[in-house]
């Protein structure tokens, strides 16, 4: 089966990607190890956390895009670390200055330090702010098919509803609302955070949605470069899955899967 871009096209704001797996660049060794997972996952989307990534705030220290070049790859800046929407909304219009008026941008907004559990209220304040600010908001959020909805209606270009916990690796928790979300959604669904290993990346494509975006699961793995590698077959593999579509479930087999006529001692 062809699943190439032309034949089934993955578009975030109008541009189409050919891979459907984002990344995230923080928890590497060095920049060196972030360039070379990165590579190895095929992804084309790059989320970068402008409160702990350096890139160009800072003139005097090592700089992302130097490794990371926005020509070659979609930078998607992120607010990573804000707890209000007024943070947010500050960070993301920093982030559009850096970048020379890039408006794709991911928010969110977190409600504590401990699990970071996506804010909805102040989620949903500034997805409001920045969609009549122009910017084309990628937006995490709970699984919550009512707010994924209203974050739809909103304008956001895609809805990023969360597996598990941010860093968990606790892989997807609740597929039926997942589900929902994706059965009433008319904009991509990612699924962000959560993702532990590449199983999980597959099962979240084969419930349908359009992407997976992941950070710590390539990062922080034994062997970041090699996992990167096994997160983007799972990505392509549970994408196909879907496209071609599974058997049914059944409690038992009621009948064989080869043909039984024609068998020895069988008329």
């Amino acid at each position: 089966m062809n699943t190439s871009s032309n034949t089934d096209p993955f578009v975030i704001a109008g541009k189409t990607y050919s891979s459907r797996l984002l990344v995230g660049t923080g928890k590497y060794k060095n920049f060196a190890e972030t360039r070379a997972a990165i590579e190895m996952s095929g992804a084309e989307i790059v989320t970068v956390a402008i409160r702990r990534t350096n890139i160009g705030q800072n003139p005097n220290e090592p700089n992302l895009l130097d490794v990371l070049p926005p020509s070659k790859f979609t930078i998607l800046p992120n607010t990573a670390g804000c707890f209000d929407a007024d943070n947010a909304v500050r960070t993301l219009r920093l982030a559009r200055e850096l970048l020379d008026g890039h408006d794709l941008v991911k928010l969110e907004v977190l409600g504590d330090q401990k699990t970071l559990f996506p804010n909805m209220s102040e989620t949903l304040k500034a997805a409001e702010t920045l969609v009549k600010d122009g910017f084309k908001v990628m937006v995490y959020c709970s699984d919550d098919p009512i707010a994924a909805k209203q974050l739809e209606e909103i304008g956001c270009v895609a809805v990023m509803p969360l597996a598990s916990l941010i860093g968990s690796g606790m892989g997807i928790l609740n597929p039926w609302n997942l589900q929902i979300i994706i059965d009433q959604a008319k904009v991509p669904i990612v699924v962000d955070a959560g993702v532990g290993t590449a199983s999980d990346a597959a099962i979240a494509m084969e419930l349908g949605c359009h992407g997976v975006l992941m950070n710590t699961a390539i990062a922080t793995a034994g062997n970041p470069v090699l996992m990167a590698s096994a997160m983007k077959k799972a990505v392509d593999a549970g994408r196909e899955a879907f496209l071609a579509g599974r058997m049914p479930k059944k409690p038992y087999a009621a009948s064989a899967s080869s043909p039984t006529g024609g068998l020895i001692g069988k008329p």
